[in-house]
C-alpha cells in the first residue's frame, strides 16, 4: 500500500525537474527522476515510467526505472490496449489490482502472462485541456496497490505534467532543427546516388532519379536506403 510521501520530498523531486538545464536529455532526466520518485513511494513497485509520444507522433516509454516497464508497455503499444493508455486517452486514473481477475484489455493481457506483472495503477499527465502521456507503476504482486496509491501517483502527474509539457515546447525548435538535418542529408544522399549513376549509365540527373524511384518502389524500400547501397557500390536488385 501507498507510504505517505511528504509533501516537502515531492516539492524537493519538482524542483530538481524545475532546476535542469536546457539540454537534449533533459526530458529524459526529468521523467527519470519523477518515475524512481514515485517508485520509491509505494512498496512493492517493481517499475515505473511515462508514456509519451516522441517528435514523430509514436508512442513511447520514458524515463523507465527498469526493464520490466518497457517490456510491458511495449505489449500496450502493440495491441493498441492496456491500463496506461486508457489513462491517457480517458483523462482519469487506472487501478488495475489483479490482472488475473481483470476482465478488461484482454489482448494485452493476454501478451503479457509470461511477464511478472500482476497490478497497476496509472495516471494521465494533463497539461491545460490536453493529455500528453501517462504515469505508471507496476508491481509483481496482486493488490499492490490501491485508491491510496492512486491519489499519490496523482500528485506526482499533475504537477509533473505541466513541467514536461513547458520542457517539451522549449525543445520544439530543437526537434525540428534535426528534422531539417534529416531531410538535408536525405536530399544530399539521393543527389549523390545520382551523379554516380549518371556518369556509369551515362543519364541525365532526372533519368538517374527515376532508376531510383523504381528501384524503390519495386523492392519496397526507401529511397535513401536505394541510394545508399549505390554509394556503396552494391548493386540495387534487379539492376
Amino acid at each position: 500500500m501507498a507510504q505517505q510521501l511528504p509533501l516537502d520530498e515531492l516539492s524537493t523531486v519538482i524542483a530538481r525537474i524545475q532546476g535542469l538545464l536546457l539540454t537534449e536529455e533533459k526530458v529524459k532526466t526529468a521523467v527519470r527522476l519523477l518515475a524512481q520518485a514515485a517508485k520509491e513511494s509505494v512498496p512493492g513497485t517493481i517499475g515505473a515510467g511515462v508514456s509519451l509520444l516522441d517528435a514523430r507522433g509514436r508512442r513511447i516509454s520514458s524515463g523507465y526505472t527498469d526493464r520490466i516497464v518497457a517490456q510491458t508497455d511495449a505489449m500496450q503499444y502493440e495491441c493498441g490496449e492496456g491500463p496506461c493508455l486508457t489513462a491517457w486517452a480517458t483523462e482519469k486514473p487506472v487501478l488495475l489490482e489483479d490482472i488475473r481477475e481483470e476482465s478488461r484489455w484482454p489482448d494485452w493481457r493476454r501478451a503479457v502472462q509470461g511477464l511478472p506483472v500482476r497490478s497497476v495503477v496509472s495516471a494521465p499527465l494533463i497539461a491545460g485541456r490536453e493529455s500528453i502521456g501517462a504515469l505508471k507503476l507496476y508491481a509483481a504482486a496482486p493488490n499492490t496497490f490501491d485508491e491510496s496509491s492512486t491519489a499519490l501517483l496523482q500528485l506526482f502527474a499533475a504537477p509533473a505534467a505541466t513541467l514536461l509539457s513547458h520542457i517539451q515546447a522549449s525543445e520544439a525548435p530543437h526537434k525540428m532543427t534535426e528534422g531539417l538535418q534529416t531531410s538535408l542529408y536525405s536530399r544530399d544522399l539521393v543527389n549523390r546516388a545520382c551523379g554516380v549513376l549518371m556518369e556509369r549509365l551515362g543519364i541525365s540527373h532526372e533519368a538517374a532519379l527515376q532508376w531510383l524511384i523504381r528501384q524503390a518502389r519495386d523492392e519496397n524500400t526507401a529511397l535513401q536506403d536505394i541510394s545508399a547501397h549505390v554509394l556503396a557500390g552494391t548493386p540495387a536488385p534487379g539492376s
